[in-house]
């Protein structure tokens, strides 16, 4: 019992740890699971913890365990509607994107490393893909918002492309060690069956666990539990089938969050703790395994490889994928910088090394490196990078918090929480008013927080700056309510800067707008509408953020609506003196 309890000891002491480490990375500029992984290193043979952990097999075992929890996760805050605008960019980049980045840094490797092309391959196909534990919490936490072309194929192309990964790694193992079996045909065969069974199970996965979360009626708590235990499910089942359980669990998520029920917002919360506490534990025993002092031994190579990676291989890969969809360039620039690795490559180094390939440790200690260093470098500077780059758009108009109140089976009502600000429209008006800005809607205040408590509304009661505002809103119109409230003058400045300063209707004629600003347009234009105009001038769906010169004035995506269509567009004109 003495070994259990300082087993539990020390396992609750090493999370605890780790979140409280949490806390100072936002002041260090510091991806959180670069946290964790250093209270692991810590923890481990060459830190002051002294903990001798070797066990290859039991590592992998606890990663991909946390991986399914953490694309799980990852695949209910996915909304559908993100893969209209980027599913196709996306894919390309989780197939051609991991072989390509992979090819290219493999020839390096085997030139830098001095080893048999088979090895250098594999050593570029560990690292090949982006990590969707650290793609999904650095977006998550970074503190910016992102164009949602760009946040779309980030996370769906670091929740899709382990498949491609695992392959590569899986016949580059097999040609090592038995060079007779590995053939194109055989290669061709398990990537069809990876992709296609783990697309196949994951959607018939999540669309029986979804349809089980909205008939069943159990505690709150154990709602998240179902869908957790039915994500491995999913994951365990589609491996053994020789189909990619990362993959199928990653949609299996889509699928249940995208069909919202009674249950979707507890499971929501309860989930996150879960993916924290993956994540956390993942990259602590990741930690734990390795030992800083061999590492050091190849930190040349892996600082003279992940150079090639940031810089040369993956920049090409996504300019190659990502030109057909004519994506702006900063954007692809983004994109090949965010490609971080974490914990997947990591976990496929172990690979060889369980299955005793010769030189596997190398491949560990390099591939452990070359994480540490995409962790450091790039996941430290996403934000600037983000600002830099200008594929930041300002923040959203939207609720300070928001629940479902589920008043049947297949009825809601939404809460939502907003903050009067100094100067906002709301101020000085009954809360029950701002219903008749927004004729059609029933809007109503169920409570009035001031002062940090609950104040009894009357007829006489007018709205405060400071004071918090529930209000029971469709979710449709959650934005405009929100504006209602905002005053902070800054933002608004903020906004015209980046949108403009004035609001054009979409659906307004482009010759009417171009006589009145004198706009420069071509003939063929002048019938079109002015959303109709930007879409073409573009010739990509457009996001929030989109724009076009038209002359020395510029067009900007201000909203977008449902299926992709634009609701408003910001106009922003050229400086007083500048010319048409």
């Amino acid at each position: 019992m003495t070994g259990i309890n300082a087993l539990f000891l020390l396992t609750g002491l090493l999370l605890f740890i780790s979140v409280l480490a949490s806390t100072i990375s936002a002041r260090l500029g510091l991806p959180l699971l670069l946290l964790f992984l250093g209270v692991g290193m810590l923890a481990g043979e060459d830190g002051p913890g002294g903990i001798v952990f070797e066990d290859f097999f039991i590592a992998s075992l606890i990663a991909q365990a946390a991986l399914s929890v953490i694309l799980l996760d990852g695949g209910l805050r996915t909304r559908v509607s993100s893969f209209r605008v980027a599913l196709r960019p996306a894919a390309v980049l989780a197939s051609w994107g991991v072989i390509g980045t992979a090819g290219l840094l493999g020839v390096f490797a085997t030139w830098l490393l001095d080893v048999d092309w088979r090895l250098g391959m594999l050593l570029a196909a560990i690292v090949g893909s982006t990590d969707a534990a650290a793609v999904f919490a650095l977006l998550r936490n970074s503190g910016v918002r992102l164009n949602e072309r760009v946040q779309a194929t980030l996370e769906i192309e670091s929740g899709a492309n382990d498949p491609m990964a695992i392959l590569l790694v899986t016949a580059l193992v097999g040609m090592l060690l038995q060079p007779d079996t590995a053939t194109l045909g055989s290669f061709v065969w398990m990537l069809t069956s990876q992709l296609g069974l783990g697309a196949i199970l994951g959607l018939a996965g999540g669309w029986v666990l979804s349809r089980l979360m909205a008939r069943m009626s159990l505690p709150d708590g154990l709602y998240a539990l179902l869908i957790l235990s039915g994500g491995t499910l999913v994951f365990a089942a589609t491996n053994l089938l020789n189909g990619s359980g990362f993959l199928a669990v990653y949609l299996a998520g889509v699928v249940v969050g995208n069909r919202r029920s009674h249950a979707t917002e507890h499971v929501l919360r309860v989930m996150d703790g879960l993916a924290w506490l993956a994540q956390a534990g993942m990259f602590v025993v990741l930690g734990l395994l390795v030992t800083p002092s061999r590492m050091i031994d190849y930190l040349p190579e892996a600082l003279a490889m992940a150079v090639f990676l940031m810089l040369v291989a993956r920049p090409l890969a996504v300019a190659i994928g990502l030109a057909p969809f004519r994506y702006p360039r900063k954007e692809l620039l983004y994109v090949s910088w965010v490609g971080l690795r974490g914990a997947v490559p990591v976990v496929l180094a172990i690979v060889p090394v369980v299955m005793g390939v010769p030189d596997s440790q190398l491949l560990f200690n390099v591939a452990f490196a070359v994480v540490l260093l995409s962790l450091l470098v790039q996941g430290a500077t996403v934000p600037m990078a983000a600002r830099w780059l200008g594929v930041e758009v300002p923040p959203r108009d939207e609720p300070r918090d928001k629940r479902e109140v589920w008043v049947s089976e297949v009825a809601a009502v939404d809460m939502l929480e907003f903050c009067v600000g100094a100067g906002a429209k709301a101020e000085g008006r009954h809360p029950d008013a701002l219903g008749s800005d927004h004729p059609g809607h029933d809007v109503r205040c169920v409570a009035l927080v001031r002062e940090g408590g609950l104040h009894r509304l009357t007829p006489d009661t007018r709205l405060r700056p400071g004071d918090s505002v529930w209000m029971i809103a469709p979710d449709e119109i959650s934005e405009q309510l929100a504006r209602s409230f905002a005053g902070s003058r800054g933002e608004l400045t903020a906004n015209a800067s980046f949108f403009g300063e004035f609001v054009v209707d979409p659906d307004s004629r482009a010759s009417d707008l171009a006589d009145a600003y004198g706009l420069r347009i071509e003939e063929s234009e002048r019938e079109l509408a002015m959303g109709e105009l930007l879409a073409v001038r573009l010739g990509r769906p457009p996001v929030v953020g989109d724009r076009v010169e038209i002359g020395a004035f510029v067009l900007t995506v201000r909203e977008m609506g449902d299926k992709g269509r634009i609701t408003a567009l910001g106009l922003k004109c050229p400086p007083l003196g500048g010319g048409r």
